[in-house]
């Protein structure tokens, strides 16, 4: 009786055992793979299943929650012989937890390394210029490249975003050189431009003062020589007028002598008439 307690309770755990190993709960956000002697069976919903004891086994645990992969930055060449630097992200999500364990051995290694080479292609066919401003454009042809690719590992990429597109360090010191170079030929050409402008008007405000002067001359002239017109028809004396205009110049400077700041004293002849008359017979005599 004793032999047959123990017989039962053997029997009884061995039962509990086996319910135990055939019964697989399955948490929300994994699928489960399971291996039937060593060979692919099926793929485990969340929640609970069922399994056959000691021939199944679950091999892999997969996630099916996104999954953001960090693609290390890399050197890429342009299509104009310049060095940048480029790195991503991508987001996949594992759709057939089956292909994703046996189409490829590591299936993030292998995302990351497709990503890679994808993006030096794309951006190896750009200008700087255009790789440095054209992220959505670079964006929409690696998904392209790499969608299809992966969609035989059952995986399918959410979105790829470009994280950074920068010169090589010795690019970028290159590119701050020759920014500092245009502005200062910018300044310099301005300058230039600013100092012609400048001796320009300076030359034009000359030219126009000269005329000016000239035109102030020739009117001054013309009122002189009416001066003269009009003294003479007034006195009828040839000599008289000559004396007149003589005797008004000569007092206009003395009067400006007189109040130049080095002026001390200004003796003035007794007779001016006589004075003038004098520098008129001069010059007639010459």
């Amino acid at each position: 009786m004793e032999s047959f307690s123990i017989v039962m309770i053997v029997l009884v755990a061995l039962v509990v055992f086996t319910i135990f190993k055939g019964v697989r709960i399955v948490p929300q956000g994994y699928k489960w793979v399971v291996q039937r002697l060593g060979k692919y069976s099926q793929t485990l919903e969340p929640g609970l299943n069922l399994i056959i004891p000691f021939v199944d086994d679950v091999a892999y645990k997969v996630t099916t929650k996104d999954i953001v992969l960090d693609i290390p930055s890399q050197e890429v060449i342009t299509r104009d012989n310049v060095v940048i630097i480029a790195n991503a992200v991508a987001y996949i999500n594992i759709v057939r937890p089956d292909k994703a364990v046996y189409g490829i051995e590591d299936y993030e290694y292998g995302i990351r390394n497709l990503v890679q080479t994808s993006l030096r292609s794309i951006i190896g066919e750009m200008d700087l210029d255009n790789a440095l401003s054209s992220r959505d454009e670079i964006k929409a042809k690696l998904k392209h490249a790499i969608s299809e690719d992966i969609s035989d590992w059952g995986i399918t990429l959410k979105t790829v975003e470009i994280q950074d597109i920068n010169p090589s360090d010795t690019m970028q010191t290159a590119m701050e050189e020759q920014a500092a170079a245009e502005r200062q030929r910018r300044a310099i050409v301005t300058r230039a431009d600013g100092q012609k402008q400048a001796a320009i008007l300076e030359a034009d405000g000359r030219l126009e003062a000269s005329r000016r002067d000239a035109e102030a001359q020739v009117v001054l002239a013309k009122g002189s020589e009416e001066s003269i017109r009009l003294i003479t028809n007034a006195m009828g004396d040839e000599e008289m007028p000559i004396v007149y205009l003589l005797g008004e110049q000569y007092i206009k400077a003395i009067r400006e002598l007189a109040e130049s700041d080095n002026a001390k004293m200004v003796v003035l002849p007794a007779d001016i008439l006589s004075t003038v008359k004098g520098m008129v017979g001069d010059k007639l005599k010459v």
